[in-house]
């Protein structure tokens, strides 16, 4: 790849000034790692370097190195080249740049990326002063200490890509080399977790091992939190309410709609059955009135007649009036074949559980038949 190198360097150093005065028209590049800035040794990462869509190659030069640390060529037209670092150590630790190629002539470099390699020296301590625990909207002060000698510390926070801070090492009376960094105001439903680091200045991009995390927690989160879900469990019972009266509703309408449907054919049964109901109660209270009205004897006669009204279990009698009267008195003596003056009864005998029993009778005069 050497001679390529060269060969391109030497194209680039032959721009002529018409080409050099259409670079100035192209846009500078960005530049950026995946999955950050700050690699583990031994991990991986990849470079990005973004142009033009006319871009037809693309370079990567790192500070103090001669030349460019490498060249992409694109397969396919496109804007953006990738270069890749399998297994991350202290040789590719420091400052890249980014430029392209187009038919209009060579760009402008990018702004530097700093590539950090992590894990030469032993992890520094973080705590936080006086308490993690901060009101919402308050300040904290958080120190990096380590027996290290080293001459700065680097404060990140988790999430961001770049360092949120960097202060130089203060030795104390306690002995250690720490660093004090203020934080604040902090505010509630964010994540204040954080990390330290420390490196030594001859090589400031090798840190140590990143210390312990730290997360800050905002006393206030648990008002807001409790607001939160009181105002939601609310809302969940207003839906369920009105999904209640709603179906409630649609129920009560189908309901009138089948009743007012059928209500012609329910309305003439009604009025049939109550007619039927009250047709015999009209009659028996007929029947109670005449009966009432009628003398003793007669509504005996009646009893005894509806009584009777098979005539399969019906006997006729011819009953003396005399014998009715007065049971010890013997009959009156009569020719023979004459009937007797007197008016004769004729009872019904009911037979039933064969046994005669009176069920009514009729005064006649057989003289008159």
């Amino acid at each position: 790849m050497t001679p390529t190198l060269t060969a391109l360097l030497l194209l680039g150093l032959s721009v002529g000034p018409r080409t050099r005065a259409q670079a100035e028209t192209l846009p500078k590049p960005s530049l950026w790692a995946e999955p950050g800035s700050v690699v583990p040794r031994g991990s991986a990462v990849t470079i990005w370097c973004q142009g033009i869509l006319e871009a037809q190659v693309f370079f990567l030069d790192k500070e103090e190195h001669s030349g460019f640390w490498d060249v992409h060529f694109p397969k396919k037209p496109g804007n953006t080249a990738k270069f890749s670092i399998i297994y991350m150590t202290e040789q590719y630790a420091g400052q890249y740049h980014c430029s392209y190629r187009s038919p209009a002539g060579l760009s402008e470099r990018s702004d530097p990326l700093e590539l950090v390699v992590t894990g030469f020296y032993g992890k520094p301590r973080l705590s936080a002063l006086p308490s993690p625990v901060v009101t919402s909207g308050g300040k904290v002060t958080l120190q990096c200490a380590s027996w290290e000698k080293f001459d700065r510390f680097v404060l990140r926070k988790e999430g961001e890509p770049r360092p949120s801070s960097t202060l130089d090492s203060q030795r104390p009376t306690n002995g250690q080399f720490e660093a004090l960094f203020p934080v604040g105001p902090v505010t509630p439903y964010v994540r204040w977790t954080f990390r330290c680091y420390g490196y030594f200045s001859k090589t400031p991009q090798m840190w140590s091992y990143p210390s312990k995390p730290l997360e800050l927690l905002v006393s206030g989160l648990e008002k807001y939190q409790k607001i939160a879900i009181g105002a939601s469990v609310t809302l969940i019972l207003l839906l369920a309410l009105l999904v209640l009266l709603l179906l409630l509703r649609l129920r009560h309408k189908r309901k009138c709609c089948k009743s007012g449907a059928l209500h012609p054919e329910a309305e003439t049964r009604a009025l049939q059955k109550s007619s039927d109901s009250v047709a015999p109660v009209q009659e028996e209270k007929q029947d109670a009135e005449v009966r009432e009205s009628q003398p003793e004897e007669d509504r005996q006669m009646d009893s005894w007649a509806a009584a009777s009204e098979d005539p399969q279990d019906v006997t006729y009698a011819q009953l003396n009036s005399l014998n009715l009267e007065q049971e010890t008195s013997a009959p009156p003596s009569s020719r023979a074949g004459e009937l007797p003056a007197e008016p004769v009864m004729y009872a019904t005998l009911a037979r039933k559980d064969a046994h005669p029993t009176l069920q009514g009778g009729d005064c006649r005069n057989p003289r008159t038949q």
